[in-house]
């Protein structure tokens, strides 16, 4: 038997000056953070792009979030990777 989802709720929140609801299953702070840091992103991207285009905008903004993504991505990987050598040396030490 699955569980019912959480309820979702709604929040407002605008980027790059467009009004949104979104539904939410997590906490509304949250997702208005998430909502602001996206807003800045666009915004300092606009103020150094070449035209306003919002689509062009919104594309950047992916890509810059991708990048991050996929460095964290990188970062986690190489640490899991060091915690297991730790752990062999220490399962090692133990015995």
């Amino acid at each position: 038997m699955d569980a019912a989802p959480p309820d979702k709720k709604l929040v407002r929140v605008i980027i790059f000056q467009q009004p949104y609801t979104l539904r939410s299953s997590g906490e509304p702070g949250e997702t208005e953070n998430l909502a602001h840091a996206v807003d800045e992103l666009m915004t300092q991207i606009a103020t150094r792009a070449s035209g306003g285009d919002p689509t062009r905008i919104a594309v950047l903004a992916c890509l810059h979030l991708a990048d991050k993504v996929r460095h964290l991505e990188r970062d986690s990987s190489a640490l899991l990777g060091r915690l297991e050598e730790l752990d062999h040396k220490l399962a090692d030490l133990l015995d």
